[in-house]
């Protein structure tokens, strides 16, 4: 296809008409959109600069906004002065009282009689006080949740193996006493090395 010289002025004619490059080729026929925005180019025709969509939504609304509030005006009576407000104020709700916490009762553990003892039980034995160990759930691992401890109790590869399954506190994977257990302070693990 050439620009022939009716083309180039039908061209010329469509493109001050405000006609998009995509309807110019149609028009013309046998032609791109992108080989009427390159002739557009070459023949250096005046660029159609159009407002964002926004301001032409933006004006279009200000306009019919501004043309509703003249027919309303016209129209509508005034409105009636607002009636007053009854406001009533409830007293503040009172706080939940806390809740107890348990507890569990110390208990004095004999020294150890060179038997092999867990680390745990070697740091605690140090201390001289240990703490009674809460009774468990023993869960299975199906029935645990995102709030039951997941302390393991036995051999994992024993079908009597469960977990605690007490409930946990916030984030914790554990009930607070296997909290205890599993995150102490690292001077008792120095201790026990």
């Amino acid at each position: 296809m050439s620009w022939t010289d009716e083309r180039i002025d039908s061209l010329k004619r469509l493109w001050g008409d405000g006609l998009s490059a995509s309807q110019i080729a149609s028009q013309l026929g046998g032609v791109s959109r992108n080989a009427v925005i390159g002739k557009v180019h070459r023949l250096k025709l005046e660029s159609r600069i159009k407002p964002p969509v926004e301001t032409l939504k933006r004006e279009a609304l200000l306009e019919g906004a501004a043309m509703q509030a003249v027919a309303a005006a016209e129209v509508a009576p005034p409105a009636p002065p607002p009636l007053p407000r009854l406001v009533v104020s409830t007293p503040a709700p009172a706080a939940p009282a806390p809740l107890p916490r348990f507890v569990a009762p110390a208990i004095e553990m004999p020294e150890p009689d060179g038997s092999a003892l867990g680390a745990v039980a070697e740091v605690q034995a140090s201390a001289g006080v240990v703490e009674a160990a809460p009774a468990t759930r023993n869960l299975t691992l199906i029935q645990l949740s995102e709030r039951t401890c997941k302390w393991p109790l036995g051999d994992p590869l024993s079908d009597e193996f469960r977990f605690c399954g007490n409930h946990s506190r916030d984030a914790s994977p554990y009930c607070a006493y296997h909290a205890r257990l599993a995150f102490q302070p690292a001077s008792e693990r120095r201790r026990v090395r």
